[in-house]
């Protein structure tokens, strides 16, 4: 569900996130960016692939906690916080857009050391299926990725 994206002259992360409708910090976390005057023309960045299919988008709202939104759309609030790259504790605040899981979809966040027939193991799918639907898989630790359910 990641692909890689080269910056051209002029580009900043949030251009490139606006592109790919996603977070700045989502990018920073992908790309381990630590100093926006670390980005420079040609760089290869990761990036998310199109979420159409797999995500909807929710707008925080003044008042909203992590907990109510999970609650609201029936989801485990952990998965809300790992898919968004927050912790529980973390700060959400008005206009933040955040992924919310599509029914009909399986997710899983790979850990440090997680092997490819591990995780296919966890949703038990076939190989083809499982790298059709993911498209590059780099296994990285907080790598989001998806299985359609049956």
């Amino acid at each position: 569900m990641f692909e890689s994206y080269k910056l051209s002259k002029g580009e900043d992360l949030d251009s490139v996130a606006k592109k790919f409708n996603t977070s700045v910090k989502v990018l920073q976390d992908l790309n381990n960016i630590y100093f926006l005057d670390s980005l420079r023309e040609d760089m290869e960045l990761i990036v998310p692939a199109s979420s159409k299919d797999y995500f909807n988008y929710y707008t925080v709202e003044t008042g909203d906690s992590l907990y109510a939104i999970a609650r609201k759309y029936n989801i485990n609030p952990e998965l809300l916080a790992s898919m968004n790259g927050l912790n529980m504790d973390d700060y959400i605040y008005p206009n933040q857009q955040l992924l919310i899981p599509k029914n009909g979809y399986s997710y899983y966040i790979t850990a440090e050391g997680d092997t490819l027939d591990e995780v296919i193991k966890v949703f038990n799918s076939n190989k083809d299926k499982f790298l059709k639907e993911n498209g590059t898989i780099y296994l990285m630790a907080g790598q989001l990725l998806v299985n359609k359910k049956n």
